[in-house]
């Protein structure tokens, strides 16, 4: 058998990480001297420590291994695991490719990041203006009669609120835009006044500054980083209003947020 100094040296596990792999109940020593506290392994165990090594390096947690270890599918974790490695894969090429842009440029007009939006309940409304600037002076209503119907159901916090646009086109006119608000939630209906849960999603996020009608350079940038880093959309974008004509003097100092939904 082999002393723990000289099983860490066969197996290329530290002293600690063995100790720290027994405490756990994934590498128990064959024998402990009970006077001296000495730990003895058999060689055939050193396949057992290449083996969490080697699951520790994909990514395993100590708990996933042990789950292996009492019965569950390897193949379906291993399979998971790579799932999530892919994901990880392409986040690590898009920051890359902002990297070079910057790089390349010398100066980045936006900055693009990856957000995680948690499931949320909303209430939202369907509506048609006749030009975009219009939706701003309908919001305050929707807002008015969400609240008539439901006066003890609370918005979320921090706020989250965004508005979509329906049309497969860009309109000049007659344009039909859907708003949403997080809420705590789902409560009273009404023509105009509806609810739902959106699902988890994952979203290409841009801070855009400064007047609406020109905000498609700031789109064709998140496109090009969707293109560039393989990405696929998956919803439409979502504009989330957080600085306007409501609170700023100058357009210079409007603030949108916009996220793409991407897989």
């Amino acid at each position: 058998m082999l002393k723990i100094g000289e099983f860490s040296k066969l197996s290329y596990l530290t002293i600690k990480a063995l100790r720290f792999y027994e405490k756990e109940g994934l590498l128990i020593p064959q024998k402990v001297d009970q006077k001296t506290g000495y730990r003895f392994y058999k060689t055939s165990q050193l396949t057992d420590a290449a083996m969490i090594k080697s699951y520790r390096q994909l990514g395993l947690t100590i708990e996933e291994i042990k789950e292996i270890y009492r019965g569950a599918d390897k193949k379906k974790r291993l399979i998971s695991k790579a799932k999530m490695l892919e994901n990880q894969k392409k986040d690590i090429e898009a920051c890359l490719s902002i990297i070079n842009h910057i790089l390349e440029s010398d100066e980045m007009s936006y900055q693009v990041t990856v957000k995680e939006i948690p499931e949320t309940i909303v209430y939202y409304s369907e509506v048609k203006v006749k030009k975009y600037s219009d939706m701003m002076k309908v919001i305050p209503s929707l807002k008015k009669e969400y609240l008539e119907l439901n006066p003890k159901i609370k918005c979320t916090k921090p706020p989250y609120e965004f508005c979509e646009y329906l049309d497969k086109e860009h309109k000049e006119t007659d344009i039909m835009i859907c708003r949403y608000e997080a809420v705590e939630s789902i409560g009273k209906e009404s023509a105009r006044i509806k609810f739902k849960k959106l699902p988890a999603t994952k979203a290409l996020s841009l801070f855009y500054k400064g007047a609406y009608d020109e905000i498609g350079e700031a789109y064709s940038f998140l496109m090009k980083c969707v293109e560039d880093n393989d990405y696929h959309v998956s919803g439409l974008a979502r504009e989330c209003y957080i600085d306007g004509i409501w609170n700023k003097k100058s357009v210079d100092e409007w603030l949108t947020e916009i996220q793409l939904p991407i897989i």
